[in-house]
């Protein structure tokens, strides 16, 4: 059996797996599928229905696609990275295969699967939206399969090339932000157009004016041109194709004999922070440095801290569009939903801790000390959400163009958070479930407890929002003046849900560390 052969059918086997899984991986599976086929063809339709644009705009458009489709190649497979071990080439450095042989085999997996070939469906789409004539078609065949062997080499050299640093925490920091960023960027030319800075037809004019040079300008060009120009592109493609192919081997020989970063020893340093200075020593004092150091190391709580800063500014830029005189009520809305989705941060507290979760509940000897173990938590979401929060407080109000809203929205937010924590105080005991040990910060609950885990966040909006009607709504209708009890409320919901989820827990304390404990 050829490697092509091997490798696909292993890829098939893998997918097909799933069928063989529990219920709600069969389900996930089956949904997957339905959308990747209705993804491909919506998007082949939308390439064919570019035949009744001019030819010009069409090929424009088809231009900025292909890049996209190229910048989509190359980013979503890192977001995957710890997810699909068919990414990592230290999964497969076991195999009796040479280095040639291998990326031959990974080639196969990448282009085998329901993904790629919606993603080459939408490709060949351009040749029925864009090429004239029996020349544009004969030369849109390969250059449609020339765009999406670009795209595939181009992942897979990517990937190979950071797959040492992104077993790294480090390398999982950086992907996680670098990951939020390109959500941002993905929203600004949206954002631009509602907001009516330039025009849409200008703006991609110049946009294809700018990428007509780049590899996959060249693809779509070659299609719309037919010609000889289109033929001299497609062997530049073709060599560059072959130039990306060669240097992904390259790297994929130095990635298997190169150590892994992630089990290299780190150093130790002694540490005497602010806890230290501020709080006596004791439990209280270590559950709160804990927590922070959570908070600096763990990649998932930077990315739930990034998201819930970007997400707020993103709402405030595009919902205000840069009016001013709008109502007080709006510029405490954002930054009291900034705190919300900080206080749903803490609604599966002790699932980060997972399996470790036995020492607390060997300690816990009374329920006193899980009324401290909470206070500890949230004392340490408070420290970094309160300064965050103000904040992104004086962004809105910047945004909005009110800074008489600034100290109202600001203890608003306060108040939100303290309610958002004395929620997912109960929430926490309520609906607990595992969130994996992976590679990859967008990991979420262990197979078997999406339901749970959605349920939690769900459930944890909803109650969150219900609790903070008597602050919000006076604030919506006018009635400034509530903000100043509002941080007095949510410490009473905080102190009232901390320890009401404390009784719910010290009984419990053998099932909640089951519940954080599953395989994944």
């Amino acid at each position: 059996m050829t490697t092509v052969a091997l490798f696909a059918q292993l890829k098939l086997r893998l997918l097909a797996g799933n069928l063989r899984a529990d219920t709600q991986r069969k389900i996930g599976f089956i949904f997957t599928l339905i959308l990747a086929i209705g993804l491909a063809g919506l998007g082949f339709l939308l390439m064919s229905l570019l035949r009744l644009a001019p030819h010009d705009v069409a090929a424009q458009i088809v231009i900025v696609v292909y890049t996209f489709m190229l910048i989509g190649w190359i980013v979503v497979p890192l977001l995957a990275f710890g997810l699909d071990d068919t990414l990592d080439p230290a999964r497969l450095s076991l195999f009796p295969l040479r280095t040639r042989q291998l990326a031959v085999g990974m080639f196969t997996a990448s282009a085998t699967g329901v993904w790629p070939l919606a993603s080459l469906i939408v490709t060949l789409g351009a040749i029925v939206g864009l090429a004239s004539g029996f020349g544009g078609v004969v030369l849109a065949v390969p250059a449609v399969l020339l765009q999406f062997a670009l795209c595939l080499v181009t992942s897979r050299l990517v990937t190979t090339a950071l797959s040492s640093g992104l077993r790294s925490r480090r390398g999982r920091d950086v992907l996680a932000v670098a990951a939020v960023l390109v959500v941002v960027l993905a929203q600004l030319p949206n954002l631009i157009i509602n907001r009516g800075i330039g025009d849409p037809g200008a703006m991609l004019d110049r946009l294809a004016s700018v990428l007509r040079w780049s590899p996959s300008g060249l693809a779509a060009h070659a299609i719309a041109d037919g010609g000889l120009t289109g033929l001299v592109e497609l062997v530049v493609l073709a060599a560059l194709v072959l130039l990306l192919g060669w240097l992904w081997i390259k790297a994929l020989s130095r990635a298997l004999v190169t150590p892994d970063a992630s089990t290299q020893a780190a150093s130790v340093r002694k540490e005497s922070g602010l806890v230290d200075r501020f709080l006596p020593d004791g439990q209280l004092a270590a559950v709160v440095t804990k927590e922070l150091k959570y908070a600096r190391r763990e990649p998932r709580f930077r990315v739930q801290w990034f998201m819930s800063v970007v997400v707020t500014a993103i709402l405030a830029f595009s919902l205000s569009s840069g009016r001013s005189g709008l109502p007080t009520g709006l510029a405490v809305l954002f930054p009291a939903f900034a705190a919300l989705m900080i206080g749903l941060q803490a609604g599966n507290s002790y699932g980060f801790d997972g399996r470790s979760f036995w020492m607390n509940a060997m300690a816990f000897g009374s329920e006193r000390q899980v009324r401290v173990d909470l206070a500890g938590r949230h004392l340490a979401t408070a420290v970094i959400g309160m300064p965050l929060l103000a904040v992104v407080s004086a962004v809105v109000c910047a945004l909005i163009g009110d800074f008489g809203a600034l100290v109202p929205a600001m203890l608003t937010a306060w108040g939100e958070l303290g309610i958002g924590l004395g929620v997912a105080s109960l929430i926490s005991v309520l609906i607990p479930y595992t969130v994996p040990e992976r590679l990859n910060a967008f990991s979420g609950a262990a197979p078997g407890q999406g339901g749970q885990a959605f349920a939690a966040s769900l459930g944890g909006m909803f109650s969150i929002v219900l609790v903070s009607l008597p602050v919000v709504i006076p604030m919506m209708i006018g009635i400034t003046w509530v903000a100043v009890l509002a941080p007095f409320y949510g410490l009473l919901i905080e102190v009232l849900g901390r320890r009401l989820a404390a009784r719910v827990a010290f009984p419990k304390l053998p099932e909640l560390l089951a519940a954080v404990s599953k395989a994944s």
